[in-house]
């Protein structure tokens, strides 16, 4: 038996498991139908002990990251006289996971054995080797820094009634507490930039700041601000509970000044009290034009990504089979690319904290290169008596907390997710959804003001955003309910988009692609649909959240307003030529081809025209 596993029996007692909450994560699949985050299968409040001495499970190499990697592969050797079909391997971080790391509980309670949910796991047989026959295995893990050591532990009884078998040795990367994962943002001008990432040093331990400048000049240095989430901070199980792990030291810096359309080279430091330096690896960006400045602009926008492993741990239940591919064709187009709109469900974490750091570790080629602005949905944000506009429990937990505190967005209170932010010739208006959007309200408010704001002779294309479908829908349930809508979705708020000649309306949580036709009143205003010219007179509303989570279905009726529908995982690409051509792409995240296009051909007087319920009020006076 290796070392850890006799370092786990002085820890075990043999005593029946009382345990007073259930660890089932209910992570319902939006308005489609439910699915599980698939380390909430684990029943590891159920885990009781079946150390043998006879097993031997090791991994290698014991150190990661010699080389500045922040990504690694280990592999696991599994030794097992007494194997079975529903052996099981998981990853826990920090390695020591035995009941001493349990918070107290009542004295009428008795403690857990385990009490903290593993970070993956996959099952032994899954590598199709010969484990049941032989009892020997070898897996293949894909770790990234989290700022804690790991161990691997063998299971028998499959996830509903684990056993634990055996415990591997401790691994560790070089230095686990290194800054990582850049996010860039646009910051409240237009020419700011935002770098967060994530370390393991508090602001008592090292100083963090970015090092950047024009790519070939002298370098400056910009302090950062520091941030961090405790447990209490959570709203209610699993974030607070198993699905609890310390999420790290979040850092923001300011970039300021910066010159349009300018390459920077940047990087993340930390100032240690000893007075050495800590750096990331070296990154760079382009950016924002000047709003208004004439241009090749490109814009991408999906939502319900979510994360995938590409060891293929965790993925049993299918929960975001798509990720992967939406996430490597952007990273494959990304020269092509200048800002990115995630609008809602980014990582499914659902109130397993770990998964944040692997959501960011995925997107850290797209982030830490151009401006990766993001949404929140209802599996960020919505919990019971939390102020969400939802009383379900969709995130787990996190209420919020965590996103807000992992992205930067540039709203005035990230609490409440609504913000504008300007790409050029675009303007863009971000609700949030999990709020309360109707007349009268403080964000119906600024979505009005948002929209009121836009110079449409500089930025002709306005845009708007949120993660619930605000506007038109034909998914089934949608349709089950008769609104083809979110209940009360755009009754307050098709008058602005009419009013403000909104052109698109994007929208996630419903996991497919739809275009709808310029639309005003549940009517279409434009019998086009390849190409728009001169006065559009609607809206024009896509679902696009078919980014990488199970798919939803359709009603099988087809709505007369619905042009374009696709049972499949894909993204948005937005081009602007200049103020007056715009062509619209959805591509699939299979293959990275076009599917479904338009284009809109207009000038600056076609904007002030007066449509339906939106003409400018005239006198006979001279």
């Amino acid at each position: 038996m290796e070392e850890g596993s006799r370092n786990y029996l002085k820890f075990f007692r043999v005593v029946p498991l009382l345990w007073l909450t259930s660890l089932i994560s209910s992570a319902l699949a939006n308005v489609v139908g439910f699915s599980e985050q698939p380390l909430s299968k684990i029943a590891i409040h159920k885990t009781t002990r079946a150390l043998r001495e006879s097993v031997s499970i090791r991994a290698s190499p014991v150190v990661l990251g010699l080389q500045g990697e922040d990504t690694e592969w280990v592999t696991v050797n599994l030794v097992n006289p007494d194997p079975s079909e529903d052996d099981w391997v998981a990853v826990f971080s920090p390695a020591n996971f035995n009941p001493s790391t349990c918070p107290p509980v009542n004295d009428e309670d008795q403690s857990p054995y385990i009490c903290s949910s593993p970070i993956k796991y996959k099952y032994v047989n899954s590598s199709k080797s010969t484990y049941s026959k032989t009892g020997k295995a070898s897996l293949k893990f894909q770790l990234i820094n989290q700022r804690a050591d790991f161990s691997f532990a063998l299971f028998s009884g499959g996830l509903s009634n684990p056993k634990l078998v055996a415990v591997s040795n401790f691994i560790l990367f070089a230095n686990p507490n290194a800054p990582l994962y850049p996010r860039l943002a646009q910051g409240k001008s237009w020419n700011e930039m935002t770098v967060t990432w994530t370390s393991g040093y508090n602001i008592n331990e090292a100083v963090p700041f970015v090092e950047w400048g024009l790519k070939g000049q002298s370098q400056t240095q910009s302090p950062a601000g520091t941030l961090t989430i405790d447990q209490n901070s959570m709203c209610g199980s699993p974030a607070r509970t198993v699905g609890w792990r310390d999420p790290g030291f979040i850092h923001t810096s300011f970039l300021i000044n910066l010159w349009p359309n300018s390459v920077y080279i940047y990087r993340m430091g930390h100032l240690l009290s000893n007075g050495s330096y800590i750096w990331s690896k070296s990154y760079s960006f382009k950016s924002s034009p000047y709003p208004g400045q004439d241009s090749l602009q490109r814009v991408i926008i999906f939502g319900d990504m979510g994360k995938a492993e590409r060891d293929g741990s965790n993925e049993y239940s299918d929960y975001q089979p798509g990720s992967l591919n939406t996430t490597d064709q952007l990273i494959k187009d990304l020269e092509n690319i200048d800002i990115v709109f995630h609008i809602g469900d980014l990582s499914y974490a659902n109130g397993y904290i770990s998964q944040w750091d692997q959501f960011t570790s995925q997107v850290e080629p797209i982030a830490s290169t151009v401006p990766y602005m993001v949404a929140s949905g209802n599996h960020e944000r919505d919990w019971p008596n939390s102020g969400s506009f939802y009383e379900n429990t969709d995130s787990g937990g996190e209420c919020g907390v965590v996103a807000e505190t992992m992205f930067y967005v540039p709203a005035e209170n990230r609490a409440k997710f609504w913000y504008s932010t300007d790409y050029g010739m675009f303007h863009f208006c971000i609700a949030d959804s999990e709020h309360d959007w109707r007349e009268g309200t403080e964000q119906y408010k600024f979505i009005e003001h948002c929209l009121a704001s836009a110079d449409r002779r500089k930025q002709p294309w306005l845009i708007f955003a949120s993660h619930r479908v605000l506007g038109y829908s034909s998914n089934e349930w949608y349709a089950l309910e008769g609104s083809f809508e979110e209940p009360m979705g755009r009754e307050s708020l098709q008058k602005l988009w009419q009013k403000y000649r909104v052109d698109i309306a994007f929208y996630g949580h419903v996991h497919n692609y739809e275009r709808i036709c310029p639309i005003y009143q549940n009517q279409c205003v434009n019998s086009e649909k390849s190409h728009y010219s001169g006065t559009v007179n609607g809206t024009i509303h896509v679902v696009v959240g078919g980014g990488g989570c199970h798919l939803s279905e359709f009603t099988t009726a087809i709505p007369n307003w619905s042009i374009y529908r696709d049972y499949d995982f894909g993204f948005v690409k937005l081009t602007a030529f200049n103020h007056s051509s715009l062509l619209f792409e959805y591509k699939k995240s299979r293959d990275g081809k076009v599917y479904d296009s338009f284009t809109i051909s207009r000038e600056y007087k076609d904007v002030l025209a007066c449509v339906h319920d939106s003409c400018e009020p005239t006198t006979l006076a001279s």
